[in-house]
């Protein structure tokens, strides 16, 4: 059993059993790889992958588990090479990250900005998606953080931190009949086609929730991942728009009116995670304090070694998150 092989059963299962694009990805031949899957399933003596002719289907019941094992071995060998690549120079490597558009857009720039500074020679990464493929990306390994609202929680395999709360404003021209309330109300917004993020998005949950509790069905017209796409559509007349906080920005929302929605909807919390066992280097540890400060060496180590999520829980009872 080679490396070489663990490695090639992962890359074709995270790339849907499609060789080609695996070995497009790997920078070496088809063939080669098809050659390395059968020797490793002959000298296991199982099936990893069923076929239908040349083509691979799904994976096998066996497969499913040599794959976990598999993962976990090429996550301690990339363990290895950071511990090498930290004893030999602490302040070079890569950093790689995955968040949704609003966190990179509004809540990351001051760390990066920060953390370039101290860290000059360390190449920064970052990937936009889903919650859910945020998730999915800590997960599996393909970044060391995921930061976002949603999703982590499905994901038993990551460890997660709070960072801060965060709340929502509704934003609208300044003609609209809502810019004149003296008290926002969610059965006021009811009664406007709402312009909002994708479900599973930037603590839509949330949204949700307040109006169903109250037994009110919104009229979410419009949805988009983007919180400037969603200002946009607002000044289009499209609707009323529910955003993050974080994501009005004064000067160059001068042509909306900004109302606080804090009192309408329960608060969201922005987690940061990475996979259980992954070796973090020095400059990680102080990429997490940059974004979080409560989130000291100290308070990560203890996170590492808890042995559930009620355990990493019980460590910030008491702590007042930040608010963004």
């Amino acid at each position: 059993m080679k490396l070489q092989q663990l490695r090639y059963i992962w890359e074709v299962a995270r790339h849907d059993l499609n060789v080609s694009a695996t070995a497009q990805s790997l920078y070496t031949s088809q063939p080669g790889i098809s050659k390395q899957v059968r020797l490793l399933e002959d000298e296991l003596g199982v099936e990893v992958f069923a076929r239908s002719g040349k083509h691979l289907t799904r994976v096998t019941p066996a497969g499913e588990a040599i794959l976990k094992i598999a993962g976990e071995v090429l996550q301690k060998v990339e363990s290895i090479r950071q511990v090498a690549q930290e004893f030999s120079d602490e302040r070079k490597g890569s950093l790689s990250l995955a968040t949704t558009h609003t966190q990179a857009r509004y809540a990351l720039p001051p760390t990066i900005n920060q953390f370039i500074k101290l860290y000059p020679d360390v190449a920064l990464h970052m990937h936009q998606g889903t919650p859910m493929q945020i998730s999915e990306m800590a997960a599996d390994g393909e970044v060391d953080f995921a930061i976002a609202t949603e999703a982590l929680a499905h994901f038993p395999d990551l460890i997660m931190m709070p960072c801060y709360h965060w709340n929502r404003s509704v934003v609208v021209p300044k003609d609209h009949p809502l810019a004149q309330v003296s008290e926002l109300t969610l059965e006021e917004l009811a009664k406007h086609p709402i312009v909002t993020y994708v479900f599973g998005f930037t603590g839509r949950s949330k949204l949700d929730e307040a109006f169903i509790n109250k037994g009110l069905e919104p009229k979410v017209v419009f949805t988009a991942v983007d919180s400037d796409v969603i200002k946009t559509y607002v000044r289009l007349g499209l609707g009323v728009g529910i955003i993050a906080t974080m994501a009005v920005e004064p000067e160059h929302d001068s042509d909306l009116v900004a109302l606080d929605a804090s009192h309408l909807f329960e608060a969201s919390t922005t987690r940061i995670g990475f996979r259980k066992g992954t070796y973090l280097r020095g400059y990680m540890y102080d990429f997490i304090r940059l974004f979080a400060p409560h989130l000291t060496l100290d308070m990560v180590e203890k996170v590492q070694n808890s042995t559930n999520r009620h355990e990493v829980d019980e460590l910030f009872k008491g702590i007042k998150l930040p608010q963004h």
